[in-house]
Parts: structure tokens; sequence; C-alpha cells
């Protein structure tokens, strides 16, 4: 058992399927990031590990999976748009949860900072520049620094034990 020698106690593997039902336990809320690649095309995806950082200066981070198909293009990006959805936007959230097609396509984006693709529906939406990155085990934690932002009001979409919810 591999000890810990910050609080000098022994740590056990967990296996990844109970440690994975036991965080659904905390509810989140779901959001969908935007940026550009290298080539100019849009990309997104969504995501739940969404927080707050800072006040002043105003941070937010979130967190990308290695292993996601567009790992690579988050993490050398610039700029970054998170979309926190609302009640409404479930089948939103599933598209850009997929790995496959055009999650943009049909989708009146509008253009942000750096020219930011920014998704014409939302609850709020925090326009970012890359901050700072740390490795956080199989994800990488992107701490981003909000220059712009637009809060709606409206009910945000929840996510609590692998479903979708609503307040």
């Amino acid at each position: 058992m591999p000890i810990d020698s910050t609080n000098n106690f022994a740590t056990a593997p967990f296996e990844k399927r109970p440690f994975r039902n036991a965080l659904g336990a905390f509810s989140t809320g779901v959001t969908i990031i935007t940026a550009l690649n290298s080539d100019g095309e849009k990309i997104g995806m969504t995501v739940n590990s969404f927080n707050s950082v800072s006040l002043d200066p105003a941070l937010i981070l979130w967190s990308v999976a290695r292993d996601a198909s567009c790992y690579g293009d988050f993490v050398k990006s610039d700029h970054y748009a998170v979309h926190v959805l609302s009640a409404e936007q479930e089948a939103l959230s599933n598209r850009f949860a997929t790995r496959d097609g055009d999650q943009f396509n049909g989708l009146h984006c509008t253009s942000g900072v750096a020219n930011l693709p920014l998704l014409p529906d939302y609850s709020a939406c925090f326009q970012c520049v890359a901050e700072y990155q740390y490795d956080g085990g199989d994800h990488v934690i992107l701490v981003g620094r909000v220059v712009a932002f637009e809060d709606r009001e409206t009910a945000p979409l929840l996510y609590y034990r692998g479903n979708y919810a609503s307040l």
C-alpha cells in the first residue's frame, strides 16, 4: 500500500466505478466549452468539471481528459468560452458530449473575444484567456481569466449521479 508522506497514512487504490459513483453524489452544473483549434475551426465539448476560483482577479477553472478527442486543441488554445447550460439544453449537452460529427452544424454562433464561437443559448457564458494549466492525473486543469461574461438568469441544467436534473 502506498504511503502518503504528507499525512503519513496508507492509501489503498480505489476501484474507479465506485469512486466515480461516489463523486456523482455532488451535483454539478453542465457546461459546453468552445474554442478555435490551430486551423481556426470551431471545437467544443460538454464538461461538468467547472468551478469558480477567484473574484479578483476573475478566474475560473475546468478540466479536460487527456484522452478527449480535442484535448490537444484545448490545451493549446489561448482563449475559450464556458457556456453554463440552461435546464432546457439537455439535447445540446448530449450533442457536444459525443465525439462524432460536427457538433456546430445548424447552430448560429456569434463571435466573441478573439473570434471565440459563442453558442446562441445558455444560462451564463464566460469568455476567458488561458491563464494556467496544472497536471490533474488523467486530466489537465485549465484556469482561465474571465474577460467578458453574460448572465441570462435562467435555471441551469444539473448533473447528479449520472443523470440530468433541474431545480
